[in-house]
């Protein structure tokens, strides 16, 4: 297995066309060229995210809770705060990249991370007010190729040096932290990288993960010891060794998952394509289709405070899972696709869009 598959070859702008509309909307913008990234210098890349009052109004991809704070990140390097259970936001005044945020999370009220465009990995020690970057494309390529120089493996030699001659052109597009030092940023064609140090030092983990075709890896969940990666064309991979190594199973779907997340009893639920959402009690040896009710496809999730859990999709569409029963559907916004979803401190479920952040009612049980 080289790590980097098959996938490798295809060209950016292939890779913008070949996604599906829900993944284009986690990608959050146009993926440059590596010929338009060397003719601009890596646009973006270390330019500062600019203040404006428009930011508010910005496409918005995710957000996150760091204790009572609620913190949002989006296109050029836009991150936001609300210390009011998202009533009303600000935005941060500094960010060092102007590279489009893909997913943020937070481990306390204070250590967080966000990764995005151009390979970019941010870290914030005060709640995301302030953010400094930890790794980029051009660095996350040559970490795999000394990686793979190392291991003195040819295929993962070549896999590598495509990284490097490429460009920063692929993205994080999730990540996942187990505490605040072990973690997991990857994204596009199997690109994944393990901290346990906090992101002061990052390990290529791209031959621990059993996806010889390269396929794109959307979330991360842990529950019960097994940590689970789903991604693109059914892809489900599982470690039970602590992250070590990540193992293929079987998928009970075809089509591509946006997200995977562990339930408050400690249930999978992959959910993705056309509405599409399964649910493992057994650590991803079986799985059972839930009845979503629509056929939207699944962009994010949530786990409510009462053990609920609620689904966004690309319609605008909030869904509450009612114990077995298809989900209830919340009042819908204007029809925006949804794209990160998160429960604020007061109940009220607050999501990111295309057009900025929005707060519902909270959810009545």
């Amino acid at each position: 297995m080289t790590g980097f598959g098959t996938s490798s070859v295809l060209t950016t702008s292939v890779l913008t066309r070949v996604l599906p509309v829900c993944a284009a909307l986690l990608l959050g913008a146009p993926i440059w060229s590596a010929t338009a990234l060397a003719a601009t210098g890596y646009s973006g890349l270390d330019k500062p995210a600019q203040i404006s009052p428009l930011a508010l109004h910005k496409s918005m991809l995710a957000v996150a809770r760091a204790s009572e704070r609620l913190v949002a990140v989006g296109e050029e390097g836009t991150v936001l705060l609300s210390d009011d259970n998202g009533v009303s936001w600000r935005q941060a005044q500094q960010v060092p990249t102007s590279a489009a945020l893909t997913a943020v999370q937070f481990v306390d009220a204070d250590k967080g991370w966000a990764v995005g465009h151009l390979g970019v990995v941010l870290t914030t020690d005060d709640g995301g007010q302030s953010w400094r970057k930890q790794l980029d494309g051009i660095q996350a390529a040559q970490l795999a190729l000394e990686h793979a120089r190392a291991r003195g493996d040819e295929s993962a030699l070549s896999s590598a040096q495509y990284l490097v001659d490429d460009g920063p052109d692929k993205p994080f597009l999730n990540l996942f932290f187990l505490n605040e030092r072990t973690g997991f940023v990857f994204g596009a064609y199997n690109l994944i990288f393990r901290t346990d140090d906090g992101g002061d030092s990052w390990t290529p983990w791209l031959d621990r993960v059993e996806n010889p075709m390269g396929m794109h890896l959307y979330g991360m969940a842990q529950s019960d010891g097994v940590l689970m990666l789903a991604g693109e064309q059914g892809s489900l991979v599982r470690s039970s060794d602590g992250g070590q190594h990540f193992d293929a199973i079987d998928s009970p779907y075809e089509g591509s998952y946006f997200g995977i997340i562990a339930e408050a009893d400690g249930a999978f639920v992959a959910y993705g394509l056309r509405g599409n959402a399964f649910r493992s009690e057994d650590g991803g040896e079986s799985w059972v289709a839930l009845d979503t009710g629509q056929g939207e496809t699944l962009t994010a999730a949530t786990n409510l405070s009462d053990g609920r859990l609620l689904l966004t999709s690309q319609a605008g569409g909030v869904l509450v899972d009612r114990d077995g029963q298809p989900f209830t559907r919340l009042p819908d916004l204007p029809p925006l696709p949804l794209s990160g979803v998160v429960q604020a401190a007061d109940g009220a479920p607050v999501v990111t869009s295309l057009a900025g952040v929005h707060r519902f009612d909270a959810v009545e049980e």
